[in-house]
C-alpha cells in the first residue's frame, strides 16, 4: 500500500514538473498587413535574437509557392512580399527559425 501511494506521489511531482516548464518562444507576434492585399503586404514579428529563418508561402493545396531565406535582428522584423504572378486567393506563410514553425494566412484580393 506504501509503494503504491509512493509511486502515485512520485509520478504527480513528475507530472507537474513538466507541465510547468516552460518553452521559450523565439519568433512572436507575427501579422500580415494589409490582409487582404492586392498588389504587396508587410509581414511583421518580433525576434528574440538574430538568427536565420525561412519564410514560405503556400497555396490552399499546400504548394509552396514561394520560399526566401532572410537573417533576422534581435527586435522588430519585416518582410515585404509581392504578389508577383500569384493569383486571388488564401495563402498560408509560415516563419521557420531553429526551434518551431509558426504559421498564418493571408489573402490576395
Amino acid at each position: 500500500m506504501i509503494k503504491k501511494i509512493l509511486f502515485i506521489l512520485l509520478l504527480s511531482v513528475s507530472f507537474i514538473g513538466f507541465s510547468q516548464q516552460k518553452v521559450e518562444k523565439s519568433i512572436e507576434n507575427l501579422s500580415a498587413a494589409p490582409n487582404p492585399f492586392t498588389n504587396s503586404t508587410k509581414i511583421t514579428f518580433k525576434s528574440k535574437k538574430a538568427s536565420t529563418i525561412y519564410f514560405s508561402v503556400k497555396n490552399v493545396l499546400g504548394k509552396t509557392v514561394f520560399k526566401k531565406t532572410y537573417k533576422t535582428k534581435k527586435g522588430n522584423n519585416s518582410i515585404d512580399f509581392h504578389k508577383d504572378d500569384l493569383a486571388t486567393g488564401m495563402y498560408i506563410y509560415s516563419i521557420q527559425d531553429q526551434k518551431k514553425v509558426i504559421s498564418k494566412r493571408f489573402v490576395i484580393k
